[in-house]
């Protein structure tokens, strides 16, 4: 396993991060910690959770793998706060009422006495970044904290919050975490270059694409029994548009061509590429996660990566998955005249 450093930080992280979002839903526990301590056997070392990872239940399963595992000293944990937790008016956000709380609270499911990374879920348009970040130095102060991170936060407030940590020695993001995948390259135009001027680690999510980049959905071909768009009229949904089936069908020629699987294909290409970290990988199942594993050893040529940026070009979007998570949500909030929105 490669390790990479997290942005400008001292700390290192394998190459691939283990998602925890299906733990306590769609993935078992017995299931998820066996995906855990095959993660760990296997040299990933950064694990990836939220508080509204099933309503907290999934942070509750890591943090159980994680002890009986004995290695906590080995992992580089992460987990996010700032999304709703509850109906309460205080039971979402960054402020600092929400923040010390939703801390205080993962600290008890994940069973440590520190996050080594603590992202902020989602933009808070109603907090001021000055009350963000000088509760979370107070909460690495306090060592409950190691690292801050950002998910889904556009540049201008990335910047924004950079400017504030250097004129008040507040803690510096080291890490943002967007989708990115090979049916929307748009981080390209401006977020990744952003990050790699600054010093920002991208630890990206969704490298399949919701499933589109796994070979299951074809051109012509009714979605699977099981899927997640079994149920779905592909005709009436924009995912399926033909554009985007062609350029799958491409892509899976190439794979095809080099030996190896869709997936394989999608997750080397995203370990490859400038300016990324890690992705994130969300097994269901332990075949899952040794699947994603087998792209690891994966390498592309400079021919392979020219012909991919033939088949989809830097910058392009084909599925509108990074900007309707960010500007998009937050063109909603504004609209609704509801900030608080998400």
């Amino acid at each position: 396993m490669e390790y990479r450093q997290l942005g400008r930080s001292g700390v290192r992280v394998s190459k691939l991060c283990l998602g925890t979002m299906n733990f306590g839903g769609r993935t078992d526990e017995k299931t998820a910690i066996g995906i855990v301590h095959e993660a760990l056997d296997a040299g990933i070392n950064f694990i990836d959770a939220a508080d509204v990872y099933a309503k907290g239940v999934s942070e509750e399963i890591v943090g159980k793998a994680i002890a009986q595992s004995g290695r906590r000293d080995e992992v580089v944990l992460a987990t996010k706060a700032v999304a709703r937790m509850g109906d309460g008016p205080n039971d979402r956000g960054a402020s600092r009422y929400h923040l010390t709380r939703a801390c205080e609270a993962s600290l008890r499911r994940l069973k440590t006495d520190r996050i080594d990374l603590f992202y902020l879920h989602v933009v808070d348009m109603t907090t001021p970044v000055e009350e963000i970040l000088n509760t979370l130095e107070t909460l690495v102060r306090q060592g409950k904290i190691l690292y801050i991170g950002t998910s889904k936060w556009p540049v201008p407030l990335i910047m924004e919050a950079l400017a504030l940590s250097e004129r008040g020695g507040l803690p510096r993001i080291v890490a943002e975490q967007p989708p990115y995948h090979l049916l929307d390259r748009s981080i390209e135009n401006e977020l990744v270059w952003t990050c790699m001027r600054h010093g920002i680690g991208l630890v990206t999510f969704s490298p399949l694409a919701g499933g589109f980049l796994s070979g299951k959905y074809r051109k012509g071909e009714k979605p699977p029994e099981g899927s997640r768009y079994e149920k779905v009229d592909s005709s009436r949904n924009k995912r399926f548009a033909p554009e985007t089936l062609d350029v799958v069908e491409k892509l899976l020629v190439m794979a095809e061509a080099k030996g190896i699987t869709l997936s394989e294909l999608a997750h080397a290409w995203l370990m490859q590429r400038p300016g990324i970290t890690a992705p994130i990988v969300g097994p269901r199942t332990v075949e899952h996660l040794k699947a994603a594993l087998k792209a690891c050893e994966v390498e592309l040529s400079d021919e392979e990566r020219t012909r991919i940026d033939e088949i989809v070009p830097p910058g392009s979007t084909l599925i509108d998955h990074y900007n309707a998570l960010v500007y998009g949500r937050m063109c909603k909030a504004v609209n609704a005249g509801d900030p608080m929105r998400y």
